[in-house]
């Protein structure tokens, strides 16, 4: 008989422990239901973060290139004291330089800089070419003439450097290789 009610114990904390695991096994549907729920509530909640996330960038590019198209017009302005320059008296020169000096520091404030060229090696990112020139005693592709500033936006290419460029002709053998 005793042998017989340790079976019975053993027997019975047998199935407590099969009805304990088949209960873990299938989870009341409210539990269920919580849990999807929650999940869902944080897989939206790390959507939004990462909306937010992207709006303030979008909205910091936006206000850093808001002014380029009235900086792109002062250009011309530039342009043109670059030309009155080239064909003003002494007298007139010495305001033109100041009035240039001041237009660039302003747009230099809102992050204009200029693309340095002269002697340079083409690089169609930053130039266009619109003139070429053949001089052997140069490398091939380097900038001899800045036919046209151009300028920087930040990290952006407002408008490429206008330039003319050393084409190295080559002769029919190398043309052929």
């Amino acid at each position: 008989m005793i042998g017989h009610k340790k079976d019975e114990k053993k027997e019975f904390k047998d199935e407590k422990s099969i009805n304990e695991s088949l209960e873990e096994k299938i989870k009341d549907p409210k539990e269920e239901k919580i849990e999807e729920l929650t999940d869902l509530v944080k897989r939206v909640q790390a959507e939004f973060e990462n909306f937010k996330k992207r709006e303030e960038n979008q909205r910091k590019v936006f206000v850093e290139f808001s002014n380029a198209e009235l900086i792109r017009g002062l250009l011309a302005v530039l342009d043109s004291i670059d030309s009155a320059k080239k064909n003003g008296n002494e007298n007139e020169l010495k305001g033109i330089k100041l009035i240039e000096k001041q237009l660039i520091g302003v747009l230099e404030n809102y992050g204009l800089r200029e693309i340095k060229s002269l002697g340079k090696k083409f690089n169609p990112e930053f130039h266009e070419c619109l003139m070429k020139e053949n001089n052997p005693e140069k490398e091939d592709e380097i900038i001899l003439e800045e036919l046209q500033k151009g300028f920087m936006l930040k990290d952006r290419v407002l408008r490429h450097s206008k330039v003319k460029i050393n084409s190295i002709e080559k002769k029919e053998s190398e043309k052929n290789e």
